[in-house]
């Protein structure tokens, strides 16, 4: 310590300055685009198509170039292709269930697919999210975003109409009416009740 400089605490250790990783590192809305490990995953899987490797190679290479995830608070779009476009949307509230999968090739290149099935009945995924390093986050995310809706469905659904103004004066009028009808019927029938006869002696 310098004399008469401001006294230094000592730094803390590396590992204590990294940030806790978020939950979610995305935010809504966002366009995610697979890593390049996923090419590198196509292309071993490729080989095993053996002379239909330059073909098969070349479609998941394109595909890989043109693979885009638009997440929003709506829900999940995919898109893929060059000459055949294709896209395939999903909202949060259709999800059903989220399933992780991943191979051995997948897992050595720190990847897995994150498997969206909804009530279709269909038994392959309506999605499959590939290329996406922060899969559990993703994963996650999804869950959150499913639960969300669900409740928002839930809540929309239990909560009852509200009445207009005008709509609740006419039902206590009408209530009142009934009411009134009542007490006179009531008293009509004590009035006209049956007595019983006097009897000569």
């Amino acid at each position: 310590m310098i004399p008469g400089g401001p006294a230094t605490s000592p730094r803390p250790p590396e590992h204590a300055l990294t940030p806790a990783r978020a939950a979610s590192p995305w935010k809504l809305p966002v366009v995610l685009q697979p890593h390049q490990n996923l090419l590198a995953n196509y292309l071993l899987g490729s080989l095993l198509a053996g002379p239909g490797f330059p073909i098969l190679a070349l479609i998941r290479y394109f595909k890989y170039h043109t693979l885009r995830y638009e997440l929003d608070e709506e829900g999940i779009t995919m898109r893929w292709g060059i000459l055949f476009r294709r896209e395939v949307s999903l909202t949060y509230a259709r999800i059903q269930d989220i399933h992780l999968s991943s191979h051995v090739v997948e897992r050595w290149l720190g990847l897995a697919r994150i498997l969206i099935q909804t009530a279709s009945g269909s038994a392959q995924a309506e999605i499959t999210i590939e290329g996406v390093q922060d899969f559990e986050a993703m994963r996650d995310l999804l869950y959150s975003k499913m639960r969300g809706a669900r409740d928002t469905k839930v809540d929309a659904q239990a909560k009852p109409a509200a009445l207009v103004p005008g709509e609740s004066e006419a039902l206590a009028a009408a209530l009142r009416e009934v009411a009134a009808e009542v007490r006179a019927l009531r008293q009509e029938l004590g009035t006209h009740a049956v007595t019983p006869e006097k009897t000569n002696g």
